[in-house]
């Protein structure tokens, strides 16, 4: 039984040792994915190459899609609301 009383303690040491290593390593791993992106944002700039669309631009035709489609619903909600009111009796 004396085998058995430090494994609590020993598995407490490995989890705690385990998180400190695994953290360290994301950090490093994070940063240096976060250097390698920042150069390709700069790459891309230096070219002189822009977004296809300014923000506004973007806003704006997100907007005009939403309001085709909004138009094209409540067409459906009007046909359905014309054809219930077939199937009920009360022709509209």
């Amino acid at each position: 039984m004396s085998q058995n009383d430090g494994n609590g303690a020993s598995f407490l040491a490995g989890a705690i040792v385990g998180g400190v290593v695994g953290g360290l390593l994301g950090t490093l791993l994070a940063s240096q994915k976060e250097e390698d992106s920042t150069e390709k944002e700069r790459s891309v700039l230096k070219q002189g190459t822009q977004p296809q669309f300014s923000t506004e631009e973007s806003i704006e035709m997100a907007r005009q899609s939403l309001e085709e489609k909004i138009a094209q619903l409540n067409l459906s909600i009007d046909d359905v609301r014309e054809q219930l009111g077939r199937v009920n009796g009360n022709p509209q």
